[in-house]
């Protein structure tokens, strides 16, 4: 086995010289003004928050990005920028989540718990959406001072998830976590309904409760809730992969 380098390793400025990292896994890494010179890189992957890629002197992202548009034409409605659209993405969203729930409801129980390549599982994914729609919703759209539901699993880098309200030892059933979903779609909907234009460039709401986001009020109302609608969308794209991987 190889080293495992942890969170509290500084690594910033770091150069690896002549080094085999054929088969080496980087998770939740920051990779900022990152330079890889003189590489060979055939068979990789990478997924996460790319911008200003340049491959061989080209600029990649745009062709990934429009590719990806082509693929999952519903990403255009993730980036509305009026009410109209966002209700449609918001009702999209929804209904590839129903589509997906049912599948992992036909699945043995320890499948639906089951981590695939060291991600969440299916369960832990829709947890963690619980507390996406808490902190970037209820919390920072709406303004609600104790708004995490107990089950919601944030990620790392949220500190004191306790003191937020979670549990961290919760392991809830399907069922449980599914009804906590819907409930939240629900007060999204309303929410939506009701919505006008104007009010999307309203700053997020400000709370004197600790939690996440920090401060809310950096962010638009309408910068808060793209943030929810990509979120949903890219987990969505997680679970699908996974269960895919399971099947």
């Amino acid at each position: 086995m190889g080293r495992e380098f942890e969170a509290d390793d500084d690594l910033r400025g770091a150069r690896f010289v002549d080094v085999d990292l054929t088969t080496a896994e980087f998770r939740e890494v920051t990779l900022n003004d990152a330079r890889f010179v003189g590489v060979v890189a055939h068979d990789v992957e990478v997924e996460g928050l790319i911008s200003n890629l340049r491959v061989n002197g080209v600029e990649v992202m745009q062709f990934v990005e429009a590719e990806l548009d082509r693929r999952h034409p519903e990403r255009l409605l993730l980036r509305s920028t009026d009410v109209a659209g966002l209700r449609k993405g918001w009702e999209t969203l929804v209904d590839m989540w129903a589509a997906t729930t049912n599948r992992l409801a036909g699945l043995p129980v320890r499948d639906q718990n089951r981590r695939v390549d060291g991600e969440w599982s299916a369960i832990e994914t829709l947890r963690h959406l619980v507390f996406v729609t808490d902190a970037w919703f209820r919390r920072a759209v709406l303004g609600i001072e104790h708004p995490y539901h107990p089950i919601g699993l944030p990620a790392g880098f949220v500190k004191h998830p306790t003191e937020m309200g979670l549990d961290p030892s919760a392991h809830p059933t399907l069922p449980e976590v599914r009804a906590v979903r819907e409930a939240q779609a629900a007060e999204i909907g309303a929410y939506l309904a009701d919505l006008l234009d104007e009010d999307l460039e309203k700053p997020g709401a400000r709370t004197s409760e600790p939690g996440w986001p920090v401060d809310p009020s950096d962010e638009t109302v309408l910068g808060c809730l793209q943030i929810l609608l990509d979120e949903e969308w890219a987990h969505h794209q997680f679970c699908v992969r996974d269960l895919g991987r399971l099947d």
